[in-house]
């Protein structure tokens, strides 16, 4: 039978690396993670709040895997339990939000772009999450946007606007999914996570943005972890198999 070593955890991006971008997570892989947790302690940190991961992994979620970090960490559960938040809003205050919202919202106005429809920012507790096209889009939608982008260079433009504009707020600009990239202070990536993590003495990432400027990036180059570069959800299980279960 196997022994669960008590110093290695595996710790999962959700979007591209657990499941298919913005889809659920299939019955296989949740049966191969309730596997994965015999030998290893297992845990997913995602930029999307609780509410999201949960649509993609279950609303069980927080029971299913040892830890869950929603918002990067920002938003912390441990077997069931929330053990640690930290909030945006009183870390920059009302009139510097306002200030950055503003400029965004104009920007969007006068982007010239196929298609745009609604919730173009997404206030969450630890970070601003922003689309060109909009929240509010099918995933046909989102599907034909990322094409755009790809070529186009939608966020990327987007983000490098924003970064000198912003400068002062000393924020982070994180490219992730389909149709939107996260802003957040600088310390605040996926690397947050990690201060709960203390007691394992191995920690091993996967994620599929692990790029420079993607949203696994930082966490990927943290010398803290042993970071794995995935391409798809199948990918993630051949690749645990080697390190954990072979």
């Amino acid at each position: 039978m196997a022994v669960r070593n008590p110093g290695l955890i595996a710790l999962f991006d959700v979007d591209g690396t657990l499941t298919a971008p913005r889809k659920g997570v299939t019955p296989d892989m949740l049966k191969f993670m309730q596997e994965l947790r015999k030998v290893v302690t297992v845990g997913v940190v995602g930029g999307s709040d609780l509410v999201k991961i949960s649509e993609q992994l279950g609303n069980s979620v927080t029971n299913d895997y040892d830890y869950v970090f929603s918002e990067n960490g920002l938003v912390a559960h441990s077997e069931g339990n929330l053990i640690g938040t930290q909030s945006l809003k009183s870390h920059l205050g009302d009139d510097k939000l306002k200030e950055f919202i503003n400029f965004t919202l104009h920007y969007i106005a006068d982007l010239d772009i196929p298609i745009k429809r609604g919730t173009f920012i997404e206030f969450r507790s630890g970070m601003i999450n922003v689309s060109p096209i909009g929240r509010n889009c099918s995933q046909e939608e989102r599907d034909e946007f990322e094409k755009y982008d790809k070529v186009h260079n939608v966020r990327p433009k987007m983000v490098e606007v924003l970064r000198e504009k912003f400068a002062h707020l000393n924020l982070t600009f994180s490219i992730g999914g389909q149709i939107s990239f996260d802003v957040f202070p600088q310390g605040w990536d996926k690397t947050y996570c990690l201060r709960y993590l203390n007691d394992f003495n191995e920690i091993h990432f996967f994620g599929d943005k692990t790029y420079k400027g993607g949203n696994d990036h930082e966490i990927y180059e943290s010398e803290k972890t042993i970071g794995h570069t995935v391409t798809s959800p199948d990918d993630t299980v051949k690749q645990c198999k080697s390190i954990f279960l072979s």
